[in-house]
């Protein structure tokens, strides 16, 4: 019997989001719904433009793969988080926010100078996100920060598309990997952004050697990747990597695939507000679901009704009351306690 459900390994990011206009991404020549990397005076200088038109909004917690595991914990799972975060402000708030979800981690035995990586998430009024990240201290996230014993003692483990652009990261998911094969613990690979799947292929193809449990991306993500047009000869492509793979559609739902068989997963109609985290939350439910004895389509119906909401919601994450209520609307309380 294994100790946890599943351990992430990714970015410790501190996000800061605000409601912007198209008008003033294109004045400041940022590509709009894609994420791109800053150094740490080009954030500042976007940030002191941002605060001359705008109101921050939220300041919470963030990376690709802790959001998903914030959701995983928050629907009642054991999961565990490797990250790298500096000794100041930022840290101390990073830290104390993946307590507050109940994600363990061992950040406490971390000692590190510098910067906790940022964020900036700029929401149009389309309820698109753009973001512009620097990175700090979490671009040096290394074997040092992997928790090997822990990887051995859960049931997935789970790595963010965002590591592929660090050779010194791409090292530590290749020990996390060894690891995870050495102890049957599955693997679970999200692509994170379209930028990762542009600009950083490579990477991703380390990631995919020799093969993951399973495959987390959007379509267009999909279609980058294998050069496919059309979401069925996409998903036969990536097939080839992953036992499963999960292709979101954003309000269509998502397309669940094995070389037996497809899942349509329905979407679920909501006011959109903010698209930031859902392809974070999709996977969170989705793993949650899978690892606790739920069927792929339970899972993803789960996924989808819990992506729905946080698009509905300005931040990536929901409160625990709102994931609980997604269970009970779901009638999956019962079933999850009886497995």
């Amino acid at each position: 019997m294994k100790t946890y459900d599943i351990i992430g390994v990714g970015n410790a990011l501190v996000d800061q989001e605000f409601k912007v206009t198209d008008e003033f991404l294109a004045r400041h020549n940022i590509e709009k719904s894609i994420m791109t990397l800053l150094d740490e005076a080009q954030q500042q200088l976007l940030l002191a433009e941002l605060h001359k038109e705008f109101t921050l909004e939220k300041r919470v917690g963030g990376g690709s793969a802790a959001n998903s595991l914030v959701a995983f914990s928050q629907f009642g799972g054991k999961a565990f988080y490797c990250c790298k975060v500096a000794n100041d402000d930022d840290g101390n708030f990073y830290q104390q926010d993946l307590d507050r979800a109940g994600v363990s981690t061992h950040l406490v035995k971390q000692n590190n100078d510098g910067h906790t990586g940022k964020c900036v998430v700029m929401v149009t009024p389309d309820a698109e996100r753009t973001m512009c990240t620097f990175l700090g201290i979490t671009i040096d996230f290394s074997t040092e920060e992997l928790e090997p014993e822990v990887v051995a003692d859960s049931k997935y483990l789970y790595v963010e598309g965002y590591l592929a652009t660090s050779e010194i990261a791409r090292a530590a998911v290749r020990e996390a990997r060894e690891v995870a094969e050495q102890n049957q613990t599955k693997i679970a690979l999200t692509f994170s952004d379209s930028s990762m799947v542009k600009y950083f292929k490579e990477g991703l193809d380390e990631f995919l050697t020799p093969g993951v449990d399973i495959l987390f991306c959007n379509q267009e993500e999909a279609e980058i990747y294998t050069g496919k047009e059309g979401i069925e000869p996409a998903m036969e492509a990536l097939l080839q990597f992953a036992r499963q793979v999960v292709i979101t559609r954003g309000k269509n739902g998502a397309l669940i695939g094995t070389k037996e068989r497809r899942i349509q997963v329905p979407g679920f109609k909501v006011q959109a507000i903010d698209t930031n985290g859902a392809g974070d939350m999709f996977a969170g439910a989705y793993l949650f679901g899978i690892s606790q004895g739920l069927t792929p389509a339970q899972a993803g119906t789960l996924a989808s009704r819990s992506a729905a909401e946080v698009v509905s919601n300005y931040g990536p994450r929901l409160s625990i009351a709102q994931q609980q209520a997604i269970l009970a609307e779901l009638n999956l309380v019962e079933e999850l306690a009886a497995s």
